[in-house]
């Protein structure tokens, strides 16, 4: 055997048993956080049936819905290839807010959000995500594409049903997506503002804590998980996300957030708000409470965090 066999035998040893492993699991991984493999994944029902806090927050959605379902109606858009649902709450009011969750939830997980915005006179328009409930598609993109189903969403309000402006809710990946939205040039001047509960600093500073926490480290399957999410997902999430776009955000922004995150951690939420330069613009803390769950536990305070920004906004 020549020198030259020898090292690429080497070469291909070192890619079959070193480099290889790590790029299946790195794609199973990709596949399991932001793939939908089948219908039933990610789809009109509770997303973690067996935490009770987590199912509680949606059975408080669903009496909301009964509550106002006379007032709702089914909606759609078509947002590229996509054909999007969602199901628009028509209070008779003149400005509208729609609701962005995050990954794994569909618009009936979005109804627990809304009474603070009927309660400050808004129409409420909750959305399944592309690749979530009922809407077409097969990949979650982490709000990098999903920005603009929402400027869709948003013309649908404006344009055909007549709302004056447009506010934006978002929650955990939602809130990357609202600022997405605001901070594109081409953002029409009725999207008024958005509230953001949990927000993260990128989407790879948040896998790496989801890493922490099973004490494991994200060298390499983390990178190479974060490889897949930029060759179908559209951006590096390691560079790019709500810390890099939230210089140009000058709409109003009101910011929700638990000094006990373990994934959107505190101190990067204050480097997020830090940052803006919003002239009008509010952080909220609240002690304790998981991520995406602050409503579910200081509930009066959260509502009355909401109406009485919309109220300044109105000023």
């Amino acid at each position: 055997m020549t020198a030259t066999q020898i090292i690429w035998l080497a070469v291909a040893a070192v890619f079959v048993f070193g480099v290889l492993p790590f790029l299946i699991m790195g794609a199973v991984l990709w596949s399991k956080l932001l793939v939908r493999t089948s219908k039933k994944k990610w789809g009109r029902e509770c997303s973690i049936p067996d935490d009770e806090e987590y199912r509680r927050m949606f059975d408080i959605g669903i009496e909301w819905d009964g509550r106002y379902a006379a007032y709702k109606k089914p909606v759609e858009i078509k947002s590229g290839r996509f054909r999007l649902k969602g199901e628009y709450f028509d209070f008779g009011a003149k400005r509208a807010v729609i609701i962005i969750a995050g990954r794994m939830e569909s618009l009936l997980y979005s109804y627990f959000f809304a009474e603070p915005y009927r309660a400050a006179g808004y129409n409420v328009l909750v959305i399944d995500n592309r690749a979530h409930g009922e809407s077409d598609g097969v990949i979650s993109s982490l709000g990098y594409r999903e920005y603009k189903d929402i400027l869709r969403w948003g013309a649908l309000l404006h344009d055909t049903l007549k709302n004056e402006s447009v506010f934006l809710h978002g929650i955990c990946i939602g809130c990357s997506t609202a600022l997405f939205v605001l901070t594109n040039p081409k953002c029409p001047d009725w999207f008024s503002g958005m509230a953001a509960e949990g927000m993260y600093r990128t989407f790879g500073v948040s896998l790496e804590r989801h890493f922490d926490e099973r004490g494991k480290k994200m060298f390499p399957l983390g990178y190479v998980t974060m490889l897949y999410i930029w060759i179908f997902g559209g951006a590096n999430v390691m560079t790019d996300g709500p810390y890099k776009r939230i210089g140009n955000m000058r709409k109003p922004l009101l910011m929700l957030h638990s000094r006990e995150d373990p994934y959107s951690l505190p101190e990067f939420a204050q480097q997020l708000y830090d940052a803006c330069p919003s002239e009008q613009k509010r952080i909220v803390w609240f002690p304790t409470s998981g991520h995406s769950r602050i409503r579910i536990n200081y509930t009066e305070q959260y509502d009355e965090a909401i109406r009485s920004f919309l109220g300044e906004m109105d000023a």
